[in-house]
């Protein structure tokens, strides 16, 4: 795989973490997560694996779904002509910077802040099933926290459409990897998360500055720069 590639998911990776610590996301997850279980944030130390297994199965659905949102994205545009994937890449270039914008707080994007989701009202006999018809309804959602950091990665799949499945993988595990550390420490997760919630929206703030930043490059197409910047790093080190 290239420099520029692995780039790219990395920085996919990245933004599945900036999703999680959305200020309207990040306060309410150890409450959800211990609500799927059947449990509260007291009972947590005693219902621990429970607690787990359901985040478990709650990050399997929305990554169910963010994976075959890219495996239909490679479908659809890896085939397409040379000239096709530049207007491509300059329109994915275009819609980074418009949500790098929204997140800064430079631009108001109203339909953004607005909550589309699909919600699961039926409780099953299993709780992981139901579990996993949440995150599935998750991923579906088109929230003010997770809308324009996922329409970042969206953009940045229709500039690189062989790479939209592993894109999309590698937000999900961005996004699925503190979940399940929130459901192994419920109680301890929501004791810090209270204590740091005034940060979180510098974080977005700062990651809607890069997402300006990468989507210039993008739409210049001097992406490619950075990688270079990596290649000739390494070299400087070898010396």
């Amino acid at each position: 795989m290239s420099d520029l590639g692995g780039i790219s998911i990395t920085f996919a990776f990245a933004a599945g973490l900036v999703s999680f610590l959305s200020p309207c996301v990040l306060p309410i997850i150890p409450g959800f997560l211990a609500y799927l279980a059947g449990a509260s944030l007291q009972e947590s130390e005693t219902k621990r694996r429970v607690i787990f297994l359901n985040s478990l199965f709650f990050v399997l659905g929305f990554s169910a779904v963010f994976s075959l949102l890219g495996v239909i994205l490679n479908s659809i545009l890896v085939s397409v002509a040379y000239d096709v994937q530049l207007w491509l890449a300059r329109i994915g270039g275009v819609l980074i910077i418009f949500f790098g914008l929204y997140l800064t707080g430079l631009v108001p994007i109203p339909f953004l802040q607005k909550e589309y989701k699909f919600s699961v009202r039926t409780r099953f006999a299993s709780r992981l099933f139901t579990s996993f018809l949440f995150g599935a309804a998750f991923a579906a959602g088109w929230t003010p926290c997770v809308g324009a950091v996922l329409g970042a990665i969206l953009g940045l799949a229709a500039t690189a459409p062989g790479l939209a499945f592993i894109l999309l993988f590698a937000y999900s595990l961005g996004l699925g990897l503190p979940f399940l550390v929130v459901g192994l420490f419920t109680a301890q997760a929501s004791v810090l998360i209270n204590r740091y919630a005034a940060a979180l929206d510098y974080i977005n703030k700062a990651f809607g500055l890069f997402l300006i930043i990468l989507g210039i490059l993008i739409f210049t197409q001097n992406l490619s720069q950075i990688a270079s910047l990596q290649i000739l790093n390494r070299w400087l080190l070898k010396q």
